[in-house]
């Protein structure tokens, strides 16, 4: 995946989305929109993806959701396509991101998503 993707995925082992318990599920949407919250300004893409994996060699795996920030640049790189089509490219390819790129945008969404938590616990009281 492209700098910019989170990953998020559920504390206990989960392989379906059918399978969190009533809490976890109650606090997977909070998560997501904040978590796209925190691409959209820092990579300023024309669409975040939001994307379920949950597979291993041979069966399900653990519960994985990949919020994608995807950017003109990102597109072109691998020739244009969107969607799943752009994902399949990018992990058929292998490419590794830059470590160095990577660790800066983790300080960065790492200060933003605090940010927003924040100011989401404020909210709320």
């Amino acid at each position: 995946m492209n700098p910019g993707t989170l990953i998020v995925g559920p504390r206990e082992h989960v392989v379906a989305i059918a399978e969190p318990d009533d809490t976890a599920a109650a606090e997977l949407g909070p998560l997501l929109r904040d978590t796209a919250r925190v691409v959209e300004p820092l990579c300023r893409p024309e669409q975040t993806y939001v994307r379920m994996w949950s597979h291993g060699r041979d069966m399900r795996k653990h519960l994985h959701i990949a919020v994608q920030p995807v950017t003109a640049e990102v597109r072109a790189r691998y020739g244009g396509p969107r969607s799943e089509q752009l994902q399949a490219r990018m992990l058929a390819d292998g490419d590794e991101p830059d470590i160095t790129e990577v660790e800066q945008f983790r300080g960065r969404a790492r200060d933003l998503f605090q940010a927003i938590t924040d100011s989401s616990t404020e909210d709320r009281s």
